[in-house]
């Protein structure tokens, strides 16, 4: 399970979180809801290792990895798909999948079938180059670049955002088919009420702490 206690976090002099205590377990979604702006990408970042926190723990099984690097903690199964995806434009859809695969041994470091299974566009798309693809294809590849690393954490920052309903719904499913399908403790962002209440446990951010 996947521990958040008590964090917090400033950029400068302006403190983002305020005391925020979380969790997410394995084989169910966690979500955490709020407006733009009250801390949920930095809460991410922070698990992530993204952004260092000024007070408080992330522990993942018990173990404390709050002083961790970002590479230290993909090596240990934490997987983030950024908001805006930031995908590489200029490099082919393979090569995107295989940008993580410095955290992996050299004996994994390939594309899971499985990966093609829940994502069968990208197997036809993966000598294009990431910026040639919809918004759509391009968070799928965000969501495939995590899910290539083989994670035991998946946080995902606004997965459906700038997507139509249809594309929204789809990618959303996939999410939660591989939570609860592969293991996964899932850790998902959003502003949005509805999508929030499809998932398993729901906690609401505002101004930096919970409500």
């Amino acid at each position: 399970m996947l521990q958040v206690e008590n964090i917090d976090l400033y950029y400068g002099a302006s403190q983002a979180l305020k005391s925020v205590a979380i969790r997410a377990e394995i084989g169910r979604v966690s979500c955490v809801l709020g407006r733009n702006g009250v801390g949920k990408t930095s809460l991410l970042r922070a698990i992530a290792g993204h952004q260092p926190i000024r007070a408080g723990r992330v522990l993942w099984e018990e173990e404390d990895i709050s002083g961790f690097a970002p590479y230290d903690r993909a090596a240990r199964g934490i997987a983030y798909v950024p908001q805006g995806r930031e995908i590489f434009p200029l490099l082919t859809v393979l090569e995107n999948l295989q940008t993580g695969y410095a955290a992996l041994p050299r004996a994994l470091r390939h594309v899971p079938d499985e990966i093609f299974d829940l994502f069968p566009v990208l197997k036809e798309m993966l000598t294009r180059r990431g910026g040639d693809l919809s918004g759509g294809q391009q968070q799928q590849l965000a969501i495939a670049r995590a899910l290539a690393n083989r994670p035991s954490i998946l946080l995902a920052d606004e997965p459906t955002g700038n997507l139509d309903p249809g594309t929204a719904d789809e990618v959303f499913q996939l999410l939660m088919s591989q939570a609860r399908g592969a293991g996964l403790a899932a850790l998902i962002a959003t502003h949005n009420p509805d999508l929030a209440a499809r998932m398993d446990r729901t906690v609401t951010l505002d101004d930096g702490h919970l409500v």
